[in-house]
């Protein structure tokens, strides 16, 4: 709990904040969305989901107790903010799924309740896991077999939803499982979005003779700071000015058009950025 308060009070309250947030918007996607509807998630979620069915016995119950082992797990081979993080999360989406069991669904119509409730139980997936924490055990073993086992982490998550969607076809048939498989899908990708940004940067390296032109028109016509970098040609040996800059993901096409204005043979890389901090990223105005 000690490496929790070593954050300011302010940062500690937005992190406590954004986790009960995240985790109240699983329990909606879940509650509201995808149960009602025989509509699943993958991981423990999922296997608690199928029980819960099975047993007629409440599901925030099984979301509780199934990843409460993991949150000791998480506590000894991740760390101590991590695994608080997580219990804290665990906690609300449990609660936040027993008192939501009550209230009808929004839609009885699949596709809608599939799309809506993998927006909503993404969004809550990927503001717990922006601030520090996790909402599904499944992702704390995968991290820790991903030390042991020649497979990603993603890859061992993946077999184990395949296991689990598998199983959910037998229980609540197949045209379920296929709808579940289509929100958790769109889950994965609402999560991207909301811990990477919907404004994702994009870092460019840039190497041209024309490199002092290119840098200022960079300067004045995106407004945003350039940096050289000392490069040498591994085969002619020349020293070259490699030209770095940070920028939006809206302005990659202008930016390749003034290098295209410029210098058509110039060697152009653009790779995203999950995310930037520090330095002087920020648009300077353009007169």
């Amino acid at each position: 709990m000690r490496a929790i308060y070593k954050l300011t009070k302010s940062k500690f309250a937005k992190r406590v904040f954004f986790l009960f947030i995240g985790a109240f918007l699983m329990a909606i996607g879940l509650e509201i969305f995808l149960v009602p509807n025989k509509i699943m998630d993958g991981g423990i979620v999922g296997i608690s989901i199928i029980l819960s069915h099975v047993t007629g016995v409440k599901l925030g119950l099984f979301l509780f107790f199934l990843n409460v082992p993991f949150f000791f797990i998480g506590y000894k081979q991740i760390g101590k903010t991590f695994a608080v993080s997580t219990l804290f999360g665990i906690t609300v989406m449990s609660l936040a799924t027993i008192f939501f069991h009550p209230v009808p669904a929004f839609t009885d119509d699949n596709l809608l309740a599939t799309v809506f409730g993998g927006i909503i139980l993404g969004a809550g997936v990927g503001l717990v896991i922006r601030y520090g924490g996790s909402l599904d055990g499944t992702e704390i073993l995968a991290i820790i077999m991903n030390r042991q086992l020649p497979f990603t982490v993603g890859e061992i998550i993946m077999f184990f939803n395949i296991f689990i969607f598998g199983i959910g076809g037998f229980v609540f048939g197949w045209d379920r499982a296929m709808y579940s498989i289509l929100a958790y899908f769109i889950a994965f990708k609402t999560i991207d979005i909301v811990i990477e940004g919907l404004d994702q940067s994009k870092s460019v390296w840039i190497i041209s003779d024309k490199d002092d032109a290119i840098a200022k028109a960079l300067m004045a016509r995106l407004g945003r700071g350039v940096t050289y970098l000392k490069g040498e040609g591994a085969y002619t040996g020349d020293d070259k000015k490699v030209i770095f800059c940070v920028i939006s993901r809206l302005e990659e096409a202008k930016l390749k058009l003034i290098v295209e204005e410029i210098d058509p043979s110039a060697f152009l890389a653009v790779a995203d950025i999950a995310e930037v901090r520090g330095g002087r990223f920020k648009k300077k105005a353009i007169h």
